[in-house]
C-alpha cells in the first residue's frame, strides 16, 4: 500500500469544510462495528499475536459484534446497565476489545486501567467513579482482591483466563459460552450519553476522572485516523500502546474502526523486546505504525538497516513532542519520517504533521481538521506569532466534537479548564508565520531563571542529539541567585560511562545549540528516567528530587 494517496490532499481547504455530523442518537458499537458486521462480515477487524509475536486470534467484524453481544448480555445479566461504570484492566488481548464494546451497547461506562496498577489505585478508581463491576486477569484479580474492603460499590468480579481466585469472581469465557448472539435489549443511547472514562496519567498529582460522550471519541477520533494515522479500509495498524492510557483508544479501536482499517495487538508484558518488535513489523506486513516517543527513542538504537520496511507506509508518534534527532535518525534507514501528533486524554488528535504538508522537525505540526488551536495568553487572548502561551482550544460559541465533556465530579477542575474562549490544555507553545506549533512544555514544567523563560523541550532535544545520550529530562531546582537552574537528567547509550568530563561535553554541547541561558548548570547521570504508566517522563518527580538536593 505504499503508493496510497493521502485521505487529505490540500490542507487548508479541508480545514475549511471538514464537518463532523453528529446525529442525535449514537453509539459507538451499535452504529459502527455492528455496522461493519452486517456490511462486510468476513472483513478483518483485529489480528491479535501473543507473547512471542506468532498469531494467535482472528477476529472480523462480524466476530466481534458477536463476542461483544455474547458478552454484553451477560453483563446485563449479572446487572450491569446504562451508566454504570465498569473498571477494566486487561492486557494486550482482545478480551479488552469484546469488554469496552459490550459495555459500550448496554450504555455502561468502561473505565480502562493500566495492568501496571497497584492495588492502591485500584481502590481509587473503583470509589472515585462508584464502579458497580470489574473485569481483569488473573493477576489483577489478586491486587483487586487487596483492595476489596475499599470497593464498596463494586458487586461483580469477572476474571479473563484461567487461575482465577475461587471466591466470587465469574469466568469471562463462561460467560461468553452461554451468552446469547442477539443484541442486547438495551435503550439506544444519544450521542451526548457518557461512553468512556479515563483516568489521567497523573504527572503533576492523583489522576481526573476525563468522561468522554459517544460523539467526542466514537465519532470524533476519525479526526485521528483519517488525517494524522491517514488510514484507509485494508490497513493494518499498530499502536503500541498499553491498553489502560487513552492512546489505546486513539489508536486501537474507535479511528480505526470507524474507517474499516484492522489493528495488531502484541500481548507483550513487561519491557519490551524492542527488537523482536521491529522484526513483527515486516512479519505480520504492519502498514501503519504509532509508538510514544520513549519507544523511538530505544528503537533508534538498533540497525534499523537489517529489518523489513516494505509493508510499512505511514509512521506517527504522540504522548510527548519527539526530538529531531530520533526522527533523523529513523528517517535515514528506513526512509519513512515519523509524522508527530498531539492531543490530550481529554481529546482526539489536535495538532499533527500530516502526509500533504512539509514536516519542520520538532514542530508539533498544525492543527487538525475540526479543531480551532490558538495560542493564548493567560486571559483567553490569542497572541502573535512567535510568542509563548498556553495551547487553547476554542469552545465557544460551540465546543467541537472530539472534546471531552468534563472532568468527572470535579466542577472546580472542569471550570478551571477554560480560560475565556478557549479549554486550556495546560501545555505552553508557540506559533510561527506559517501556523506551525512549537511545543515549550507543560505549564508548571517550564524554568525561571534570571528571569529567563526556559522549556525543558527544547534542551532535551539538544541534549539527545548528542552521540552518548538516550534521554534525558531537564527540570528547574530551586537556586538563591538565579531563582532557578536548569538540571538535566541523563541516562546514556551502552557503551558510555558517565564522568565529569562528559557532564562538561554535554554542557558545552547545548549551548552550541540553544542560547548559552538554557544550558544545564547541573548535569546528573541516571540508570532510567521515571516514568508514567503511559510512559511519560515524571518531571513531577524529578523536580522534587532536584529540590531536595538543592
Amino acid at each position: 500500500m505504499a503508493g496510497v494517496p493521502p485521505n487529505m490532499t490540500d490542507y487548508e481547504a479541508t480545514r475549511r469544510t471538514f464537518r463532523l455530523e453528529v446525529p442525535e442518537r449514537f453509539n459507538f458499537a451499535r452504529d459502527v462495528v455492528d455496522a461493519r458486521a452486517a456490511s462486510s462480515p468476513g472483513t478483518l477487524a483485529l489480528l491479535a499475536a501473543g507473547p512471542g509475536g506468532a498469531i494467535t486470534e482472528r477476529y472480523t467484524f462480524a466476530d466481534l459484534s458477536r463476542a461483544s453481544n455474547r458478552a454484553a448480555n451477560a453483563l446485563a445479566a449479572h446487572g450491569v446497565g446504562r451508566g454504570d461504570p465498569v473498571f477494566v484492566m486487561l492486557p494486550r488481548i482482545p478480551a479488552w476489545h469484546v469488554a469496552l464494546l459490550a459495555c459500550i451497547k448496554l450504555g455502561a461506562v468502561p473505565m480502562p486501567g493500566t495492568p501496571l496498577l497497584t492495588a492502591r489505585d485500584i481502590a481509587y478508581r473503583i470509589g472515585a467513579a462508584e464502579a458497580v463491576a470489574a473485569i481483569t486477569d488473573a493477576e489483577g484479580a489478586r491486587k483487586l482482591d487487596e483492595a476489596r474492603a475499599d470497593c464498596a460499590s463494586l458487586k461483580t468480579t469477572i476474571c479473563v483466563g484461567g487461575d482465577r481466585p475461587d471466591a466470587g469472581w465469574l469466568a469471562w469465557d463462561e460467560l461468553l459460552e452461554r451468552g446469547s448472539d442477539l443484541a442486547p435489549d438495551a435503550e439506544p443511547t444519544r450521542s451526548d450519553d457518557p461512553m468512556l472514562l479515563y483516568f489521567t496519567s497523573g504527572t503533576t498529582g492523583y489522576p481526573k476522572m476525563v468522561l468522554h460522550t459517544q460523539a467526542s471519541y466514537g465519532i470524533g477520533h476519525e479526526i485521528t485516523a483519517r488525517f494524522w494515522q491517514d488510514l484507509h479500509p485494508g490497513d493494518l495498524h499498530w499502536t503500541f500502546s498499553d491498553t489502560g492510557w487513552a492512546k489505546a483508544a486513539w489508536g486501537l479501536l474507535f479511528g480505526q474502526f470507524r474507517l474499516g482499517a484492522a489493528v495488531f495487538l502484541w500481548d507483550q508484558r513487561g519491557k519490551p523486546d524492542l527488537r523482536r518488535m521491529l522484526s513483527l513489523l515486516g512479519e505480520h506486513r504492519i502498514t501503519t505504525f504509532c509508538a510514544p516517543p520513549t519507544v523511538f527513542r530505544a528503537l533508534v538504537l538498533d540497525d534499523l538497516s537489517r529489518f523489513d520496511w516494505s509493508s510499512l507506509r505511514h509512521v506517527v508518534s504522540a504522548g510527548e513532542p519527539l526530538n529531531p534527532e530520533v526522527m533523523r535518525a529513523w528517517r535515514e534507514p528506513t526512509g519513512l519520517r515519523i509524522h508527530d501528533g498531539y492531543g490530550q486524554t481529554e481529546t482526539v488528535n489536535l495538532v499533527a504533521n500530516y502526509r500533504c504538508l512539509p514536516i519542520r522537525e520538532g514542530s508539533m505540526g498544525k492543527p487538525t481538521p475540526g479543531f480551532d488551536v490558538r495560542i493564548v495568553d493567560d486571559a483567553g487572548a490569542v497572541l502573535p506569532p512567535g510568542e509563548t502561551g498556553h495551547i487553547g482550544v476554542r469552545i465557544a460559541p460551540g465546543r467541537p466534537v472530539g472534546l471531552f465533556r468534563e472532568y468527572h465530579r470535579d466542577p472546580r477542575a472542569t471550570a478551571a479548564s477554560r480560560i475565556g474562549d478557549f479549554y486550556d490544555t495546560g501545555d505552553l507553545a508557540s506559533c510561527d508565520e506559517d501556523g506551525y506549533l512549537w511545543f515549550v512544555g507543560r505549564a508548571d514544567d517550564v524554568i525561571t531563571s534570571s528571569a529567563y523563560r526556559i522549556g525543558p523541550f527544547e534542551v532535551e532535544s539538544a541534549l539527545v542529539e548528542h552521540r552518548a545520550v538516550a534521554e534525558a529530562a531537564v527540570v528547574g531546582k530551586p537556586d538563591e541567585l538565579r531563582g532557578e537552574i536548569v538540571k538535566a537528567y541523563v541516562a546514556l547509550k551502552p557503551g558510555y560511562e558517565p564522568s565529569d568530563s562528559l557532564a562538561r561535553e554535554l554542557q558545552a554541547h547545548v549551548k552550541r545549540l540553544t542560547a548559552p541561558y538554557k544550558y544545564p548548570r547541573e548535569v546528573e547521570f541516571v540508570d532510567e528516567l521515571p516514568k508514567t504508566v503511559s510512559g511519560k517522563i515524571r518531571r513531577v518527580e524529578l523536580r522534587e528530587r532536584a529540590r531536595t538536593d538543592a
